[in-house]
C-alpha cells in the first residue's frame, strides 16, 4: 500500500507521517542535570525533580520531564501503601487538624544503628501546618528530661504552640513532661494506643526520614550521625520541595503564612505572656526531674 493511500485510510496528514522530531538545543544538558538530581535524590519522582529544575530556571514542564524521564529509563520503586484508617480518638490528626502555623505540633521517635551496631534514637518535632521539621535530635538515648530541654529551647526561639500531638510512649506520658506542658499552657493530644495513623503527620515525616535519609547513610559514630542529621534537616526545610505544599519548601510556605496570616491565626505570644497568673509573672519553667 502506498503512503498516500495509508494516510488517507488513517485520516492522517502526510506531513505528520514524514515529520522528524528535532530535540531542543538544551535537551542534552537538561537530561544530564535531571540524571544528576536523580542520582543525588533517588527517592524523588519526576514531578519533584521537575520542581527542582524549574527552581534552577530550566524550561522543564512536568510533561517534558516525564517524557525524558521515561526515555532515560528512570524509575522510583513503588512503596507498599498501608490501608487508611481514621481511628476512634478525638485527638487524631483527621479530627483535630492544624489551622495555622504553630497551632499543632507533633513529635515521635525513630531508631537506627551505627555501623558497629550501636542503637541511635532520633526525636523529631514537626509543625503540622507548615510541615517544618522544628527539631531532629539524635542521641544514644533520649529521656523525658531531654525532651523538656529540647522543647524549652524551641519555645524560647519560636513561641509556644497551642497543642502537641503524640502517641503514648513512656517519654511522652511521663509526669514531668505533662506537668511542664501544663505550666506553659500547651494542650497534649494523645492518640489511641496502637493507632499510629492518628499521628499521621509524624508517621509521614518519619517515612521520609527513613526512605530519604536513614536508608541511604551509614553512621560511623554518634558525632557523624549528628552532623548528617543537621545537614538533612537543613535540606528538608529549605531545599526539598514538598508535594502537599504545592512543591514549595516548608520554610517558603511558613514565610508566606507569616506574611499573610490573619490576626486570629498568628503564632502564640511569647512564653512570658503565657505564664502570667494574677498579674504576677512566673519565671520560665525549668526542667522537672522525673
Amino acid at each position: 500500500m502506498s503512503e498516500r493511500r495509508a494516510c488517507e485510510v488513517l485520516n492522517q496528514p502526510r506531513s505528520c507521517q514524514r515529520y522528524e522530531v528535532k530535540p531542543r538545543d538544551d535537551e542534552p544538558k537538561l537530561i544530564e542535570r535531571m540524571r544528576d538530581l536523580a542520582r543525588h535524590r533517588p527517592r524523588f519522582g519526576y514531578r519533584r525533580i521537575a520542581a527542582l529544575l524549574r527552581r534552577e530556571a530550566w524550561c522543564a514542564s512536568d510533561t517534558r520531564v516525564f517524557r525524558l524521564w521515561r526515555q532515560e529509563g528512570l524509575k522510583v520503586p513503588q512503596k507498599k501503601r498501608k490501608r487508611r484508617r481514621l481511628g476512634a480518638s478525638e485527638n487524631g490528626c483527621d479530627r483535630r487538624r492544624a489551622e495555622h502555623k504553630d497551632h499543632v505540633w507533633c513529635w515521635d521517635f525513630v531508631f537506627d544503628r551505627t555501623a558497629s551496631g550501636s542503637v541511635l534514637k532520633w526525636l523529631s518535632i514537626v509543625d503540622e501546618y507548615t510541615r517544618e521539621c522544628l527539631a531532629l535530635k539524635v542521641d544514644r538515648s533520649i529521656t523525658s528530661e531531654d525532651v523538656i530541654d529540647t522543647l524549652a529551647e524551641l519555645f524560647a526561639m519560636r513561641g509556644v504552640p497551642r497543642c502537641i500531638r503524640s502517641d503514648n510512649g513512656p517519654e511522652f506520658i511521663a509526669h514531668a513532661i505533662r506537668r511542664w506542658l501544663a505550666q506553659v499552657d500547651v494542650q497534649t493530644l494523645y492518640v489511641e494506643p496502637g493507632s499510629p495513623w492518628e499521628n499521621g503527620y509524624a508517621e509521614s515525616f518519619h517515612s521520609r526520614v527513613r526512605d530519604e535519609f536513614l536508608a541511604l547513610e551509614i553512621f560511623e559514630n554518634l558525632q557523624a550521625a549528628r552532623e548528617l542529621t543537621a545537614a538533612w534537616k537543613e535540606d528538608y526545610n529549605h531545599h526539598r520541595p514538598h508535594g502537599s505544599l504545592g512543591y514549595q519548601t516548608p520554610s517558603q510556605f511558613a514565610a508566606a503564612c507569616a506574611a499573610s496570616a490573619p490576626a486570629s491565626a498568628t503564632p502564640q505570644p511569647p512564653l512570658q505572656q503565657h505564664t502570667r497568673r494574677d498579674d504576677e509573672e512566673i519565671p520560665f519553667p525549668q526542667p522537672i526531674p522525673s
